[in-house]
């Protein structure tokens, strides 16, 4: 009896040690990378790859493979709208049913474009404006105007002390040596361009999630030329 109970015991501890170690693998993959709960961005960048609808999918796949949660999706370039409202809504259902938030990005060049207000409310969880090159004047008035869109909003600059407050200000942080201007109240940017290997890459990655409110890939086209 007492040889069984310490087997009983000994078990009993087994069990308990993998459970432990099951959860601090489980809470290791969540924080680093895909199932975390900060925005972890891919941005589709129409001028370097085009997607649509034949191969949306298959970036779906892609996006879920490396573990991101967001998709900001190009739809709206330098006045050109990409896609018809049917389109837009099918790559939101898509995005959905693979378990992916999807934001309509809208990159705007010149003071002439304005925001497409037909596409909003086609199940896009947000917009995203890629206003850049434009006066932080034009910048918070468009960010203004977007509040018609009734869903999240989403800024990217170069602008590292830029005053917008949209839900999501991304901070184009590329590089290592953009490393400084990484905070909390921000989300960060890796660029593949300016990375020289995968290792360089996933500590880039990897510095920015931990150091800021998420993280913004850039870009998709990038990633599948570089084999990351």
């Amino acid at each position: 009896m007492g040889r069984r109970r310490r087997g009983t015991r000994r078990t009993a501890v087994y069990l308990a040690a993998a459970v432990v170690i099951v959860a601090l693998v489980v809470f290791v993959l969540l924080e680093t990378h895909g199932g975390s709960s900060k925005p972890v961005i891919l941005y589709v960048n129409q001028g370097n790859g085009v997607v649509n609808g034949s191969n949306f999918g298959g970036m779906l796949a892609f996006a879920s493979l490396h573990g991101f949660n967001t998709v900001f999706f190009q739809v709206y370039r330098a006045g050109v709208l990409l896609f018809t409202g049917n389109e837009l809504s099918s790559f939101a259902n898509q995005s959905h049913a693979d378990g992916l938030k999807l934001f309509f990005a809208l990159y705007l060049t010149n003071s002439s474009q304005s925001l497409p207000r037909g596409i909003f409310g086609l199940g896009e969880d947000g917009i995203s404006l890629d206003v850049s090159t434009l006066s932080l004047g034009i910048q918070e008035s468009l960010l203004a105007d977007l509040a018609s869109c009734h869903c999240e909003t989403a800024v990217t600059t170069t602008d590292m002390s830029s005053p917008l407050r949209p839900d999501l200000l991304i901070l184009e942080t590329y590089g290592a040596a953009s490393q400084q201007y990484i905070r909390h109240g921000a989300i960060a940017s890796v660029g593949v361009f300016a990375t020289s290997s995968s290792s360089d890459y996933q500590s880039q990655f990897q510095y920015a999630l931990s150091n800021s409110d998420g993280v913004m890939v850039f870009d998709y086209a990038g990633l599948l030329k570089s084999r990351y």
